[in-house]
């Protein structure tokens, strides 16, 4: 049988896996933006998980790029990569997904192989989404279209990892089906697969994947606060322990992004709803989430004591996309650390040349400076280690001696506090 697939939500996770699907089958790529399908045609990734030659190779080769529903009808294979955010209480938003299914089940046909890369709960697929395409397609779930649940595994930014070169978890909702969905990712994936028992297996193995460096991201958090009250040099520390061959090389910092920010949520939802209340993810997430306004205080606390007035000082941070080297700034933690410095009334201008500026102004209401040399600043935050901040003359940032330099990632030579 030869396959069609449909890849809905053209993201960080979508592109990338229909580019890579089609190199050997025919691929629709769809998303609801407009604007999306509109750059993704004219060979403009913004995500720039692919370049453009990526993009207008993949045009080339057939693939198309829609919002129109009726253009992925004659597809057999669906691959759901939209975002599943938490709401404003950290509660999974599953709109996003269950919206998916809806559309998919207004063109699902008989022997259709519907497959989730979207993370989830254990049990999100058969539980949630499974009922919205029975209801808008009329069809019976395992008798006559079928499902597969493939966690999604991309690093944004990460040229090395990419999706080819990273193992894929693969399940179906059969034993046939799994078996077909782990040929399907096989066949492109140089990687190799792992073909998990069932769905929710493969569910529960995603979520706890991100849940996992939370916790140890929020433990190595937790020793840079006991370290500063000591007086003790985190990253000293933890170059020492790090001699040890089973040590692990986390580093503290700020947790942010679409995955490690957000992942552990949903497993400690669907905990919360069966009746136990998780407490070491908890209060690793909460540790983690206060981790901006630590980072913010420390640098007042460093402004006061060089005899600064807080209020009105001029303060450059530096990055605001969730990670190192990407454009990303979905749910980053540096806006954190910018809100709390800006209740004390500072002055603060925010630099990064990774970040969409109208992007940010969109999301966060902050415009992105162009030139960090037009003045100069009572303190400097550097909050994300982008490579592009390599060759920046701190001494021409200051004013005076004074000025407070804060160095999150422990990237600078010398500072007057890190992490």
């Amino acid at each position: 049988m030869a396959y069609k697939i449909a890849v809905i939500g053209l993201g960080y996770v979508g592109l990338p896996l229909a580019h890579a699907f089609s190199e050997k089958y025919e691929v629709v790529g769809f998303d609801i933006a407009q604007w999306r399908v509109d750059e993704l045609n004219s060979g403009v990734d913004r995500t720039l998980e692919l370049s453009g030659d990526q993009v207008n190779e993949a045009l080339a080769n057939g693939m198309k790029f829609t919002n129109v529903l009726d253009e992925i009808a004659d597809c057999n294979i669906y691959v759901v990569t939209v975002p599943t955010p938490i709401d404003e209480h950290k509660r999974p938003d599953l709109t996003p997904l269950l919206k998916a299914s809806e559309s998919i089940g207004k063109v699902l046909k008989k022997d259709d192989i519907v497959i989730y890369e979207s993370t989830v709960y254990p049990g999100a697929t058969e539980e949630d989404c499974v009922p919205v395409l029975e209801k808008f397609s009329g069809l019976k779930f395992n008798e006559d279209f079928f499902c597969g649940y493939s966690p999604e595994r991309i690093n944004p930014g990460d040229k090395e990892h990419t999706v080819t070169k990273i193992l894929k978890v693969t399940s179906g909702s059969t034993p046939e089906i799994g078996k077909k969905v782990d040929e399907l990712y096989a066949s492109v994936i140089i990687a190799g697969t792992h073909l998990a028992p069932s769905l929710k297996v493969a569910e529960a193995a995603k979520v706890i994947e991100n849940s996992q460096r939370d916790i140890n991201i929020a433990f190595v958090n937790e020793l840079a606060i006991i370290f500063n009250k000591l007086g003790i040099d985190t990253e000293a520390v933890l170059q020492a322990a790090g001699t040890k061959w089973n040590f692990l090389p986390f580093r503290p910092g700020l947790v942010g992004g679409h995955c490690i920010g957000v992942d552990p949520y949903y497993l400690t939802h669907k905990a919360q709803e069966v009746g136990y209340n998780p407490e070491i993810i908890l209060a690793g997430r909460r540790l983690n989430d206060n981790m901006g306004m630590y980072v913010a205080n420390q640098v007042l606390k460093l402004m006061i004591q060089k005899e600064h007035k807080v209020a009105g000082a001029k303060v450059l941070v530096l990055g605001i996309t969730f990670k190192e080297n990407c454009p990303d700034i979905r749910n980053s933690r540096v806006i954190d650390v910018i809100r709390e410095l800006q209740e004390f009334g500072t002055d603060v201008s925010v630099y990064d040349p990774w970040a969409d500026a109208e992007e940010v102004q969109r999301e966060y209401n902050i415009s992105l400076i162009e030139d960090i040399y037009a003045t100069h600043y009572d303190a400097v935050v550097l909050a994300v280690a982008h490579d592009k901040f390599n060759g920046l003359d701190i001494d021409k940032l200051k004013n005076g001696n004074g000025t407070v330099v804060y160095d999150i990632k422990s990237k600078l030579e010398e500072s007057d506090g890190k992490l």
